[in-house]
């Protein structure tokens, strides 16, 4: 075969490669994780903030730390993003959280460490907020990196930011942050949480039934959070399963989670968070400054785990 009868085969085959790698890279390329960081802006509040105000003060931008995000800290924002060759909108995506984090490790302090500590005391760690990474720190971090199946070094790096800051695990319920019943259920065995339902089941297409099936990480880290911060016995009589109201932070999307009433929990949400008034149904509503939202319903606290 002659060369010139062999270059529009050969052109054929390169451009086949070529598409085919130009997809490969088109579907590799945004991180895997890129959704689960938290949009934080003007007008947001709570921890995530706090945490991104210690942050700005460890790369250089003093901010206080009151977890409020107002012009102020919109303005400090904008100057790291700038700095660092993002988009300046002011606004704390993932590619600016991605940039924001710092490494701590034990012996540092500074307020990388403070942002690190804010974030463990969300899983139920209650470490003083100090920035001295000592023995105290040091021992909460590995604690939360081996139930995140990350490896338990003591250093809070990029991976072990992601996952305080999202509650993603180093190697369970995908990109998208949802765990299987099976992995809520032994998060929360673990953690000395039990659960029940009238029909002592976990399908989730049963209203009779407690399922974990399509939970949010974050949701289940925030029940174990709850259980250590509260010391209460805790009973979980609600899930994912149908039956419960609709909307973007439902049961159904594992937003929510129902805790069976009992007078240690009732004595720790009202003594703890502040009354933020009545839902329509009447539901007392107690909000903790990490926008989690505590629905007294009679017989149960439902419980909307935010962040």
């Amino acid at each position: 075969m002659t060369l010139a009868r062999r270059i529009p085969g050969l052109a054929a085959a390169l451009l086949a490669a070529l598409v085919t790698a130009l997809v490969a890279g088109v579907l590799q390329a945004a991180p895997a994780f890129a959704a689960d960081w938290p949009l934080v802006k003007n007008g947001s509040s709570g921890v995530q903030v706090t945490t991104v105000q210690h942050l700005l003060t460890a790369r250089g931008y003093a901010t206080a730390a009151d977890g409020a995000f107002g012009d102020g800290t919109e303005g400090k924002v904008r100057s790291f993003q700038s700095a660092s060759g993002l988009s300046a909108d002011g606004v704390v995506g993932a590619d600016t959280w991605s940039r924001l984090i710092v490494t701590v490790r034990k012996g540092d302090n500074n307020s990388g460490v403070r942002a690190a500590q804010t974030q463990l005391n969300r899983y139920g760690a209650g470490l003083a907020v100090d920035g001295a990474f000592g023995d105290g720190t040091d021992s909460k971090v590995r604690a939360f990196q081996s139930s995140h199946g990350l490896d338990a070094d003591g250093i809070v790096g990029p991976d072990t930011w992601r996952a305080l800051v999202t509650g993603s695990s180093g190697g369970s319920g995908g990109s998208s942050g949802l765990l299987t019943h099976s992995q809520a259920a032994a998060k929360f065995s673990a953690a000395g949480i039990t659960w029940s339902s009238s029909g002592g089941c976990s399908d989730r297409n049963s209203s009779a039934c407690t399922s974990f099936d399509g939970l949010r990480q974050a949701s289940a880290d925030g029940a174990v959070a709850l259980r250590g911060a509260s010391g209460c016995a805790l009973n979980i009589t609600g899930g994912t399963e149908t039956g419960h109201a609709s909307g973007t932070y439902s049961h159904w999307n594992g937003y929510k989670l129902d805790f069976a009433m009992t007078s240690c929990l009732t004595n720790y949400v009202t003594g703890t968070f502040p009354y933020s008034g009545k839902r329509g149904d009447g539901a007392s509503l107690y909000t903790a400054p990490s926008g989690n939202v505590y629905a007294n319903e009679g017989s149960h606290w439902d419980v909307t785990f935010l962040n």
